[in-house]
């Protein structure tokens, strides 16, 4: 089987899928494995170091597509300037595509619909369950540490003024407030990295035991009062809310919005669209000069003032919608997402070559195309297919 990995052309991407180290393991094993010109060269890996673990390294990445059995790849295809063409445009019927999709989040309908359209057998990243077997699969849980760290280094790097207690000459300065709505792996790291800078901490997240472990990192937990049967699905994810429950959350929350200096947006329901869980007139209510990070951007966004992949100002709040922060820790976060995905394409390949059990509960939850057709249920959802 060839692999094919691409360089990734999203502006400001410096992740990709896999590194020397993983090359050389996949080749040892039989596998050939193809490597766009430059694609490791944002993690600081060099084309010599992929030659010497056995790839074969391409110019042109349209060869590369056309040739791969598998692409694997760190963001969602996107358009290419220097093809004048949509990365899928370079796929062809039953190339396998393992990626972070997001089919679920309007924005990339279109792109989900042409991966149909043209044949292509869509595996995305951040369906992968969290389950104890695919735990060394699961790159959305390695880059949410990523961006749970590196978010809350922006929003300071983005803050006016200092985050810890100061005493100076001319008096004391209090301590920043931090609010992270979303108590998972993310908000986790944005809490102790929040802590550690020397904030105030707070966290809102509607499963019990996740407050209660923002609690055991020593944030104050905002009262959320949401059912646990309904609050709690499956594998311990937060679950979607009836529309009057998701109401009396955002009621909860704008009571204590206005107080916060940074807040830091990490409430995902797997599959789904995030909630809209800050309103325009919730921002409006936050001190000028205040940052919200929104690392919920790629499924939508918990904040309706975010704009998609940009850094923007709305009632003078600064407001990160990036999408990529954890390709701002090269290093780290192609490290781990590597070895991520080497673990996962090793798991659906028998005999050296793709094939997918369908009934396997991590294909089922990770498979967004198939024989033409789109099989996501949160990307039919979202389409209104389901």
């Amino acid at each position: 089987m060839m692999i094919g990995i691409p360089k990734e052309i999203m502006h400001g991407e410096r992740r990709v899928a896999a590194i020397p180290e993983t090359v050389a393991k996949w080749v040892e094993s039989g596998q050939t494995v193809l490597v766009e010109t430059g694609a490791g060269l944002g993690s600081f890996y060099s084309d010599e170091q992929y030659r010497a673990a056995g790839a074969v390294i391409l110019d042109d990445p349209a060869a590369l597509y056309a040739q791969a059995d598998l692409i694997l790849k760190v963001k969602e295809p996107l358009f290419n300037p220097e093809k004048n063409c949509s990365e899928i445009d370079m796929m062809h019927a039953g190339q396998y595509l393992i990626t972070f999709i997001h089919p679920a989040a309007p924005a990339n309908s279109q792109m989900v619909k042409d991966m149909a359209r043209r044949g292509v057998i869509g595996l995305t990243l951040d369906g992968v369950p969290r389950i104890s077997r695919a735990q060394n699969m699961d790159a959305l849980t390695s880059m949410s540490t990523c961006a749970g760290y590196k978010g809350m280094l922006m929003a300071a790097d983005e803050l006016s003024k200092f985050i810890p207690q100061i005493f100076c000459a001319v008096g004391m300065i209090k301590p920043c407030n931090v609010l992270v709505i979303g108590a998972g792996v993310a908000g986790l790291q944005a809490l102790a990295t929040a802590k550690r800078l020397g904030a105030v901490t707070y966290a809102a997240d509607i499963r019990a035991d996740a407050a209660e472990q923002a609690k055991s990192l020593g944030a104050k937990v905002v009262e959320l009062d949401v059912p646990q049967e309904i609050a709690v699905g499956q594998g311990g994810y937060a679950a979607a809310l009836p529309g009057e429950w998701l109401e009396k959350e955002r009621k909860a929350l704008a009571e204590i919005v206005p107080q916060m200096d940074i807040i830091f947006c990490s409430a995902l329901i797997p599959g789904k669209l995030a909630p809209v869980l800050l309103t325009d007139a919730m921002v409006a209510s936050m001190a000028p000069g205040s940052v919200i990070v929104d690392i919920s951007i790629d499924q939508g966004g918990n904040c309706a003032a975010t704009v998609p992949g940009e850094r923007a100002v709305v009632h003078d709040v600064i407001i990160e919608g990036i999408k990529n922060i954890p390709g701002m820790l090269p290093t780290s976060s192609t490290w781990m997402f590597a070895h991520n995905i080497y673990n996962l394409t090793n798991y659906l390949m028998k005999d050296g070559a793709m094939a997918l059990d369908l009934q396997d509960e991590i294909v089922k939850k990770i498979l967004v195309t198939w024989n033409g057709e789109i099989v996501h249920e949160g990307a039919k959802e979202t389409m209104g297919l389901a």
